[in-house]
């Protein structure tokens, strides 16, 4: 609820001029500048078709070639030695540790172990409980005690 009305005005004197017409000449100044430059700038970045690092990774995919399927029990056996170092492991991991294809490694997992598709071990492989060799050994050393 207004109650009073004041209107106020400057004391037109000589600061306040200065004052408005320094306003003025900011106002008038354009907001951006061009300069004539004296010699061409070369520091510029052009674009590069091939990085270094993509040109060594597929030199090293190269020298590797591709993946071929080793006998069935020999990719076993290398498949239970990294689950008996640990539990869970993702399809890359089992991939670059047995250099294998993913299709034929995904083949003998189904066989021998289980997807997890959620939960805290989300998009990771476990064995299937007949073929744990961990738990055994945990449930022998129960039945001695």
């Amino acid at each position: 609820m207004v109650v009073q009305r004041a209107e106020c005005r400057p004391a037109v004197n000589e600061s306040y001029m200065k004052l408005k017409k320094l306003q003025l000449e900011e106002l008038k100044k354009p907001l951006r500048l061009s300069q004539q430059l004296e010699k061409a700038i070369t520091t510029n970045y052009k674009p590069v078709s091939n990085h270094t690092y993509n040109v060594e990774y597929e030199k090293k995919k190269k020298e590797e070639g591709k993946r071929a399927r080793a006998e069935k029990p020999k990719v076993l056996e290398m498949l239970f030695s990294a689950f008996e170092k640990h539990q869970y492991y993702n399809i890359k991991d089992l991939v670059e540790i047995t250099k294998q294809p993913v299709i034929y490694l995904k083949e003998i997992l189904r066989e021998i172990g289980v997807y997890n598709p959620r939960g805290p071990h989300k998009s990771t492989w476990e064995l299937k409980p007949e073929y744990r060799h961990y738990q055994e050994e945990e449930n022998e050393e129960e039945k001695m005690v």
